[in-house]
Formats: structure tokens, C-alpha cells, sequence
């Protein structure tokens, strides 16, 4: 599986971006999908995460009510709509794919995650 992230930008505190994650080279089924972030001087945290069949989505509680994770599956793709962006969002964005047998599998545990995106630079700014 190749992952390719995009969307990310400069943008002010309050704004919203959305990012997607394209999966090629395989069949996006039994993948969960997951959003991870590394700031600068620090290291990489879990954002969110969505099980194959989109049935179950967890969040870092820092953006829960914040942001969307979303998958289209016949497109191969992954999205992570970011509303109310605050200073403190700012970090390279990665995507991840992970197998799982379950529908409803996932997890915040980057070593779970076989595949991984090149990363998509968000940066807000005041």
C-alpha cells in the first residue's frame, strides 16, 4: 500500500483544512486508517482513526469536536476535515494504514500501522 498525503497549508487560527490520504497498490479494505502529527522538537502523537467499514472513529481528545475523520472507500481515500485550527495544530501530518481483520479494528498505537504516508505540512498561524 502507498500513501499519498495532501492538503496541508498555511493557514490563520480559526481556519479549516482539510486533508486527504490516497491509498494505491492495494485493496483499502481491512485497512483502518489513522491520522498522526509531529510538531517540531516533538515527538509523533495519534489524532485520529477510522476502522475499515468507517464504523468506529476515535480521537485525541484535543481535537475531538474539532475534527472529522472520513474515508470513501471506493476511492481508496481517507480525509481529516480540520476545523477551529489553533496554534498548537501545527505539525507535519501523516497518514497510516493498518490491517485488521475486524470491521471495527484500530488503534492509536503507531506501531500498529504498517503504512505511512510522506507526511503534509499544516501550519497555523496567528
Amino acid at each position: 500500500v502507498q500513501l499519498q498525503a495532501s492538503g496541508g497549508g498555511l493557514v490563520q487560527a480559526g481556519d479549516s483544512l482539510r486533508l486527504s490520504c490516497a491509498a494505491t497498490g492495494h485493496t483499502f479494505n481491512n485497512y483502518a486508517m489513522g491520522w498522526f502529527r509531529q510538531a517540531p522538537g516533538k515527538e509523533r502523537e495519534f489524532v485520529a482513526a477510522i476502522s475499515w467499514s468507517g464504523g468506529n472513529i476515535d480521537y485525541v481528545d484535543s481535537v475531538k469536536g474539532r475534527f472529522t475523520i472520513s474515508r470513501d472507500n471506493p476511492k481508496n481515500t481517507v480525509f481529516l476535515q480540520m476545523n477551529s485550527l489553533k496554534i498548537e495544530d501545527t505539525a507535519v501530518y501523516y497518514c497510516a494504514a493498518a490491517y485488521f481483520r475486524s470491521a471495527y479494528g484500530l488503534g492509536r498505537n503507531g506501531a500498529s500501522y504498517n503504512y505511512w504516508g510522506q507526511g503534509t505540512l499544516v501550519t497555523v498561524s496567528s
